[in-house]
């Protein structure tokens, strides 16, 4: 169980901080949720208590492994599926999964793609989305802002259009 004020990741959605920890009924249930302040895209979201291991929220990556993650984006590209369907499904998964490390990848590959030849709007839009999942956890992660780790992530992806 999470606590008020731990920094986390909620999948699909990015990281945050649990504001509260509140009962609502929705649809005739009570139930406790996780309220969480999002940093990037100043929203809130909230999440079932019950639900969220099963879910597969998670805590925010340590400062040290975000280095790690940075170095990921200036890495050589991994291999993709040519079927753009299956890339997608395979790029959605990847994402779906929480890893930040695979999120990571979904960015780098989808910009290498994005520098050659473009992205479709599908393409495009998961390249974004992916990309403002991991610039949240990189926020919280280093204590930055997001200018700063837009910046820096930019940074590392503008590597991809020398090669």
């Amino acid at each position: 169980m999470f606590n008020i004020g731990d920094r986390v990741v909620y999948p699909m959605h990015g990281a945050g901080v649990i504001e509260s920890i509140e009962e609502r009924e929705i649809l005739g249930q009570k139930q406790k949720y996780y309220i969480m302040k999002m940093p990037v895209g100043d929203i809130q979201v909230m999440v079932p208590t019950n639900n969220a291991q099963e879910v597969g929220m998670r805590e925010v990556i340590q400062c040290k492994d975000a280095d790690r993650v940075l170095n990921v984006l200036s890495g050589e590209r991994t291999e993709m599926n040519a079927n753009w369907n299956k890339r997608y499904r395979e790029n959605m998964d990847k994402i779906k999964s929480g890893n930040i490390f695979e999120v990571a990848e979904v960015v780098k590959n989808l910009a290498y793609k994005n520098n050659e030849k473009g992205l479709s709007a599908g393409e495009k839009k998961l390249y974004n989305s992916a990309k403002q999942i991991l610039i949240s956890e990189l926020v919280l992660a280093n204590q930055a802002s997001k200018d700063e780790i837009e910046s820096l992530v930019e940074e590392k992806l503008s590597l991809h259009e020398a090669n």
